[in-house]
């Protein structure tokens, strides 16, 4: 889209998740970046979340942005608060947008927008990916006949981050209709011209994103004697307490924790390599980073990030150890002009089609046309 950026300045848009902070993983990171891209328009961003015990820690992450926590009542898993009426009433927001589906804020969502009239936007975030619904089928079978599938009928428009996530969301709900825009790659500084044999994996500690074959193709592949694995994520206690054992036994691998902020930055430019084996994603934050930095990336094509295998700024490494182990040894064996000549490549992706003034663009004119027919 080119022309003028429609205005939206002076709107109130509440986006409406499940946790605001680490424990929302890529959800997460994306509310971070989406809300500064809506202040960057001159709308009033909220962000209005379930509270846990990240979240006072992590408010500092979302600046000027308004962050509001509201307490749970009974299971987590749910998320049920009494507040998000109170709230969503006395913030009498002009649209409100859902991050993340299958808890409580989903119902929220759809009975202020019965309420109201006004215009919602449902962003699954990679949630309606086969590998996830065919996990926990019984609560995401009560959600659908209780809430899910009226909101995703009532509401304004769902949004898909890719065409294989509008696949997904055409098969469970029956709309035809997404709105397709990416995350946007956020600004980070180009990492180093020369790097060390160092893979990264950056994000949550979580089974679907395959750490066990990754670790396995590790200890497998044929890599310089200076190679090193670094993973750093947080996750549930019981995931990263397996990842710690699993890391003591694999040579030149290490945990380091979660990461945010400049030391994150530093650790995206050092590495010459993100990898990224995972079994489902929406569209992963970790790899527009990696490309910001400069930083080419192996990844699972279940990241559905096809441009980068197309523009060659990323290698399918599967999701199998053998072929981790494959890709492992071929990029960390790779000449010096072949990986500078990727890394160029996977900036002009970060600064062309996930560009974020490209992205607000297609965001302005989808939330003014939506305000606009309310």
């Amino acid at each position: 889209m080119n022309g003028q950026i429609p205005s939206i300045a002076g709107k109130r848009i509440v986006l409406l998740t499940a946790s605001a902070s680490r424990l929302g993983g890529g959800v997460a990171e994306a509310v971070i970046a989406h809300a500064r891209m809506v202040r960057g328009l001159g709308a009033e961003p909220v962000v209005l979340a379930l509270d846990d015990e990240h979240g006072e820690e992590d408010r500092p992450r979302y600046g000027d942005v308004p962050l509001r926590l509201v307490g749970v009542q009974g299971p987590r898993r749910f998320g049920y608060s009494r507040s998000f009426r109170r709230n969503l009433d006395a913030l009498d927001p002009d649209l409100v947008h859902l991050h993340g589906i299958w808890m409580y804020p989903s119902k929220a969502a759809l009975d202020w927008r019965r309420r109201t009239g006004k215009p919602l936007v449902i962003s699954p975030h990679g949630m309606l990916a086969p590998w996830i619904t065919a996990r926990g089928r019984l609560q995401k079978a009560v959600a659908r006949a209780l809430y899910e599938r009226s909101g995703w009928s009532e509401a304004s428009v769902m949004h898909a981050l890719t065409g294989a996530e509008a696949k997904d969301i055409a098969s469970e709900s029956g709309r035809t209709d997404s709105a397709v825009i990416p995350n946007a790659a956020p600004v980070m500084p180009r990492g180093a011209d020369l790097r060390p044999p160092m893979a990264l994996y950056l994000g949550r500690i979580h089974p679907k994103k395959n750490l066990g074959a990754l670790l396995d193709g590790w200890d497998m592949a044929d890599k310089p004697d200076s190679a090193r694995l670094v993973i750093a994520g947080w996750g549930a206690p019981e995931d990263v307490a397996q990842l710690e054992r699993r890391v003591a036994s694999s040579p030149c691998a290490e945990f380091v924790g979660p990461v945010h902020g400049q030391a994150k930055e530093a650790l995206v430019g050092e590495a010459r390599f993100m990898v990224l084996p995972s079994l489902s994603e929406g569209l992963p934050m970790a790899i527009l980073e990696a490309w910001a930095a400069g930083t080419p990336v192996l990844m699972s094509e279940e990241c559905n990030l096809p441009e980068g295998f197309t523009a060659r700024a990323a290698i399918d490494c599967g999701t199998d150890a053998s072929s981790i182990a494959a890709v492992l040894t071929k990029a960390l064996n790779i000449p010096t002009a072949t990986w500078r000549k990727m890394s160029q490549t996977a900036t002009g992706l970060a600064q062309g089609p996930f560009a974020p003034e490209t992205v607000a663009q297609e965001w302005a004119a989808l939330y003014a046309r939506l305000m606009e027919n309310a």
